[in-house]
């Protein structure tokens, strides 16, 4: 090889991208998780991740490692969380749900963050703008506060005797306080009664299903928490054994509630691995603007609206997507 044949492959190979030469000399790309929940209760999450990682041809043990943190829904575990992370030096931080996105931005200006899931970026003061994300922020976002009020108006076509509804909401999550006020303004519009019934975690579901039980409420709202998906199936026990009407996600009326409507979580977490794959390939966050779901996903189960005596309208089961029978 002459000189500048030399000096042209040496300056090719300075072009490369960090991560891709890494992978390129038989380095693995080091991908951190952090998680706000549990790793049992999200694990139809963190498959589906795999699978689109496996799609980008990123599998883990050949040519990625995959760090995970969890903070089992204790949200102020998380600054040490992903501290460790950083200091694990990975590629990029993928992260689960508002608080651990929080955490993640006020922790590294430097190192990639993917959100795979985060409810309203914009107001919860993640992000300015979808367009131009962050400097080392991309991924996912989607408006739970409009899509919790889309909720309520989905309970009054069904149910329209409904009166008071109760939001089962974590006090922790940053995005619980939008939700409250998106529900508010929407029952105003509804002639509903809204109220928050708060919880932050597994222990104190049955105390506050006893209080609606207690105010007698018709209806409860299940918003969006890392810990309130990861026990839906509990969730949706209480809310029939308190003989209420239910809505949630789509994965809760797949776990037992009477009806979901929401965005495909787990599509998002499939979804989360095209950032990840174009980062570890040298893109930059900052070039890869922030991705909104626009497809939702209407649930009934009609095996609970039975044990609960209750006839679904038949305008809404046409339009479902999903009936479980």
């Amino acid at each position: 090889m002459s000189r500048r044949e030399f000096i042209l492959a040496l300056g090719a190979a300075a072009a490369w991208p960090l991560a891709v030469r890494a992978q390129q000399a038989g380095k693995m790309a080091r991908i951190g998780f952090l998680g706000s929940a549990t790793a049992a209760g999200s694990a139809e999450s963190i498959e589906a991740l795999r699978a689109g990682l496996r799609d980008f041809g990123h599998v883990e043990g050949r040519n990625i490692v995959i760090e995970f943190r969890w903070a089992e829904g204790k949200y102020d575990r998380l600054s040490n969380l992903v501290a460790e992370l950083i200091r694990l030096n990975v590629d990029v931080i993928v992260t689960h749900g508002t608080p651990g996105t929080h955490t993640a931005k006020q922790a590294t200006t430097t190192i990639p963050i993917v959100m795979a899931i985060s409810g309203d970026a914009i107001a919860t003061g993640i992000v300015a703008s979808l367009a131009q994300p962050p400097a080392n922020l991309t991924g996912s976002t989607f408006f739970i506060p409009e899509l919790n009020a889309k909720r309520l108006e989905l309970l009054k076509e069904a149910f329209p005797r409904v009166v008071r509804v109760v939001a089962l909401s974590n006090p922790n999550n940053p995005v619980s306080k939008p939700i409250i006020s998106a529900m508010q303004a929407g029952a105003v519009l509804l002639k509903l009664q809204i109220d928050a019934a708060k919880a932050q975690g597994p222990s104190e579901f049955e105390g506050a299903f006893a209080a609606m039980a207690k105010s007698r409420v018709d209806a409860v709202v299940v918003t969006e928490d890392g810990e309130f998906a990861a026990s839906f199936g509990a969730i949706a026990s209480l809310s029939a054994a308190n003989k209420l009407t239910s809505i949630g996600s789509p994965e809760y009326a797949q776990a037992g509630g009477l009806i979901g409507y929401g965005v495909n979580l787990l599509g998002l977490y499939r979804r989360a691995a095209y950032f990840v794959d174009r980062i570890l390939k040298g893109a930059k966050p900052a070039d890869l603007p922030i991705e909104q779901p626009t497809k939702f996903e209407l649930v009934i189960n009609l095996k609970t609206a039975k044990v609960l005596g209750l006839e679904i309208p038949p305008i809404l089961l046409a339009r479902a997507d999903k009936v479980i029978e």
